[in-house]
């Protein structure tokens, strides 16, 4: 065997171990917690909005719920081809990011005052930032470039002009009208407060903007699809967070993703396939040009630089593209397995409401068809071809590797206990055989045909649900909990390191789902990062690493917190009135 190739080879493995090790070592015990500071350091609370001094700033127009683009039904953003296209303009894309990344409210309690955002964050600390590189686009008046999203001033910062041309070219693959959409993590806002387990958290966050970002494009009759062809090198050289002298003291971005959005109805033949990348030369000659701005620092003081968090980067960094591409489908009615009509409340209504429930009343139930229909939506149909799956598994270039372990406490018409949704129904034997093999297995009594949701253990499990959830009421007070599982080690030593991201970026986007989901429905959702990792795998017999559970969610009646006033997203700016 030649030299080189083996040498190769026991780099991958290396690298493999290293995440696997990262993992292993920020694991929540019973007997002692991941690392973190201790204590939350306030005099050095990272700002939570990025800024680059000296680049210009674009106003986005702040557009009321009534104004054009008008929002369709939340229920429809989840079937192809029933929301007329939009064209790109800074009104839609006003609607694009308000939807996607911008302030939802602001909450004040006595002197102090905090935002939210439409994209959720674990500890509403917000590593992620988005960007946009738009070409030249007719009736769209903006320098072609690279644009970084302020969300507090609702408003685009050029970070470079790019030439027409060779962006006309870098886009050309794509079906017309075509734009991306970037996102980086700030990895300190995290470890401020979450200390070595911030690395796992930063990806739970990119998982849900892919999914916010994608659900907002749905709105606007927008396609989106997730580039994950490109090495991580190129992401980082058109994004900019290479660019060292730019950022100076201030914190650096790590370049996560970037994703394709398009408005198009139709297509040239030759758009028939859209490619995973883009060409890495074109790339390279835009971003030779001239940058401005330069970041702000979000904290005076860091304390405890994480070590960990940088090797697991480093160890997860992509260094290898794919040339794949995916066959383009003309928009058409894809039905959902559960009859849907275009009544109920508006996308914007339930994107704009969308918060993460503190606590929940302990009494509050929904019905067994709510439930399923929960299910359902997390399905993403993986026999299907990425580009005809359901808004928003069309983003997602992937089979699924998230199964659910669903503790059941208070669905009319089913018995609490536990369940288990095999999102990949061609996965149940691997998932079965990696649990406890004395369990049930029995399909879920009046679950919809199709669905493969099992029924493992009956029995009242709100009292253990808090237990590995960190000893948290939220995870027994609610209608349901769940734990997600990823199909892990097995995952990485057959893709390699930088897919240990990818599997919190799937839970984040299924966390995504049920967020809106628990909206529509009339109660609320909560996203738990805090979890017992392996009491939680014990709990149905995982004994290895080919389970881990990434992610906890919980949904229920919220209880709500009248001390707290609300105030409108940017009621601070002076053209809001």
């Amino acid at each position: 065997m030649n030299t080189t190739s083996v040498s190769v080879q026991d780099a991958q493995v290396d690298l493999i171990d290293r995440v696997i090790r990262y993992h292993e070592q920020t694991k929540h015990h019973f007997n002692r917690y991941a690392r973190s500071l201790g204590y939350l350091d306030w005099a050095n609370q990272p700002d939570p909005f990025r800024r680059f001094e000296g680049a210009q700033l674009i106003s986005l127009p702040l557009l009321k719920p009534g104004e054009e683009p008008l929002s369709p039904a939340y229920n429809v953003i989840y079937e192809r081809g029933t929301i007329p296209c939009q064209p790109v303009s800074l009104s839609t894309l006003s609607r694009f990011f308000e939807f996607a990344l911008a302030l939802s409210a602001w909450k004040k309690a006595g002197e102090s005052e905090w935002a939210l955002r439409s994209n959720p964050s674990s500890g509403n600390l917000h590593p992620t930032e988005g960007y946009v590189v738009l070409p030249t686009i007719d009736g769209l008046d903006l320098s072609p470039g690279l644009y970084h999203y302020a969300p507090k001033e609702h408003g685009l910062e050029l970070r470079t002009e790019f030439p027409s041309d060779p962006t006309a070219r870098l886009l050309a693959p794509f079906p017309s009208g075509a734009f991306l959409f970037g996102l980086t993590s700030v990895h300190w806002r995290e470890a401020w407060k979450y200390g070595e387990r911030a690395f796992r958290y930063c990806n739970h966050d990119v998982g849900h903007a892919i999914g916010s970002a994608r659900v907002a494009a749905a709105t606007l009759g927008w396609t989106m699809a997730l580039l994950d062809g490109i090495d991580q090198n190129t992401v980082a050289m058109l994004l900019g967070t290479d660019r060292k002298d730019d950022f100076g003291e201030a914190e650096l971005e790590h370049p996560d993703c970037l994703g394709v959005i398009w408005p198009s109805e139709e297509v040239r033949e030759e758009q028939r396939m859209v490619p995973w990348s883009l060409d890495g030369a074109l790339v390279k000659e835009l971003a030779g040009g001239t940058w401005h701005g330069k970041a702000n620092r979000l904290s005076h003081e860091h304390g405890v630089h994480w070590d960990i968090i940088d090797e697991a980067a480093e160890a997860s960094w992509k260094l290898v593209g794919d040339e794949r591409t995916v066959p383009f489908q003309s928009p058409r009615f894809t039905s959902h397995p559960s009859p849907l009509t275009s009544h109920g409340p508006l996308a914007g209504q339930i994107i704009r409401q969308r918060r993460s429930a503190v606590a929940f009343d302990g009494k509050t139930s929904i019905s067994a068809a709510t439930f399923f229909r929960m299910m359902q939506r997390v399905m993403p149909l993986a026999e299907c071809s990425q580009l005809e799956r359901p808004t928003p598994w069309d983003v997602w270039p992937y089979a699924p590797v998230i199964h659910l372990l669903i503790f059941v406490h208070r669905v009319d018409g089913l018995t609490p206990g536990l369940y288990c949704l095999v999102r990949d129904s061609r996965k149940l034997p691997y998932v079965q055989q990696a649990m406890n093999s004395e369990m049930t297995w029995s399909v879920a009594p009046g679950c919809p045909d199709g669905l493969p949701l099992y029924w493992l253990l009956e029995g009242d499990g709100r009292k253990l649900a808090v237990q590995v959830s960190c000893h948290q009421d939220i995870a027994g007070d609610s209608a349901f909990s769940l734990g997600m599982l990823a199909e892990f080690e097995g995952t990485l030593r057959e893709r390699g390191a930088w897919w240990y991201p990818r599997m919190f970026w799937e839970s984040g986007l299924l966390g995504q789902v049920l967020y809106l989901e628990a909206e529509a429905a009339g109660v609320r959702a909560t996203g738990i990062g805090c979890f017992f990792d392996d009491p939680v795998h014990e709990i149905v017999g995982i004994t290895n690493v080919a389970l881990q559970s990434l992610y906890h969610f919980t949904i229920g009646g919220p209880v709500e917190d009248h001390r707290l006033q609300t105030l409108p997203p940017y009621h601070h700016l002076p053209r809001h009135a």
